[in-house]
């Protein structure tokens, strides 16, 4: 059976979520986690992928990505995975698979929903217990929209952008985001999203994709619309 062409939208981020086999771990080294951002970065600029936030966990990795055509996550992924492989396999004399199948995704809801996005990603660290507070943890994007560190490879959303008229203001305002947990809904909402390879958004952004696509967002769990009197509930519990 042929399988169903992943959700795209023009100008909508995704949130990207690759996993090692069988949860084996996938870096062993810093200079692993260099070799896979350099190679993220390689490919992200060759497809036209713009990378907004990254965490690189010992066994998986999330990505918050925007492409500039249907095309580009897929093609990027794909050069990512062989180069990295290689490279893995060739250092420690391995063969056989890295990764476990193909990557997860889902489209997100930038209005209401990316920097969430954003806070999920860069808390991987913390929720693992690996870390107190994102700022500890080394390789993620938090050293860049957090603390202000330069990371080449991470283009800032224009949601990011909006935070402060610069750097100072956006980082400052970015960081108090991270004052404590987040809401254990929204930890569902963004992890069934991304199993179901459906949006991460509301009613109405959903509705706005099915309208331009033409596509029935079938498997789309919708993460409750904000203002609606069920998501409310769910949302103070």
């Amino acid at each position: 059976m042929a399988r169903m062409p992943r959700l795209y939208l023009p100008g909508c981020a995704q949130h990207l979520v690759q996993r090692g086999n069988n949860k084996e771990v996938c870096f062993l080294t810093y200079a692993d986690n260099k070799a896979y951002l350099a190679f993220l970065r390689k490919a992200a600029v060759q497809y036209r992928v713009a990378i907004h936030a990254f965490v690189l966990m010992s066994n998986h990795v999330h990505l918050l990505v925007s492409p500039k055509d249907e095309k580009g996550v897929g093609l990027m992924m794909q050069s990512l995975g062989r180069q990295y492989v290689r490279y893995f396999n060739q250092k420690y004399e391995r063969t056989g698979t890295l990764w476990e199948g193909r990557y997860k995704s889902s489209l997100v809801d930038s209005e209401r929903y990316l920097l969430m996005v954003y806070q999920y990603i860069e808390l991987n660290p913390v929720r693992a217990n690996m870390v107190r507070h994102a700022s500890e943890y080394p390789w993620s994007s938090y050293q860049y929209n957090a603390v202000g560190r330069k990371i080449e490879l991470i283009t800032p959303h224009d949601e990011y952008l909006a935070l402060g008229v610069d750097d100072q203001e956006r980082q400052a305002n970015y960081r108090s985001l991270f004052r404590g947990k987040m809401k254990q809904v929204d930890l569902q909402a963004i992890r069934e999203a991304c199993q179901r390879a459906s949006i991460l958004g509301s009613e109405k952004f959903i509705k706005n994709f099915e309208e331009k696509t033409g596509r029935k967002a079938k498997s789309a769990n919708r993460g409750g619309d904000r203002r609606s009197i069920k998501f409310r509930k769910l949302r103070f519990q």
